[in-house]
């Protein structure tokens, strides 16, 4: 449910002013919003590394979007006869 379903957000009419944070109610709406850190952990992570490769190789990869670390992970577990991940 969201701050301003909830009645905690002021009302204020004029959109070009800037409300007071530093009241109580902003300060319980700004508490009343989670906050999240990192990313989700999976049961196996990943690990950061930094490799080298021919620019037309990792153009290849770039080239068909968003995903192509893990399509290049899958690639690589292939060439080394890996199974994919459940």
């Amino acid at each position: 449910m969201s701050a301003k379903k909830e009645g905690i957000v002021p009302d204020w009419t004029d959109p070009d002013e800037i409300p007071d944070l530093s009241t109580d109610e902003w300060a319980n709406v700004i508490e009343a919003i989670p906050v999240r850190r990192g990313k989700p952990k999976t049961k196996v992570t990943k690990v950061s590394t930094t490799i080298r490769l021919d620019p037309d190789v990792l153009e290849a990869f770039k080239s068909e979007g968003p995903g192509w670390q893990g399509r290049m992970n899958d690639a690589l577990r292939k060439a080394v006869g890996l199974p994919a991940p459940t």
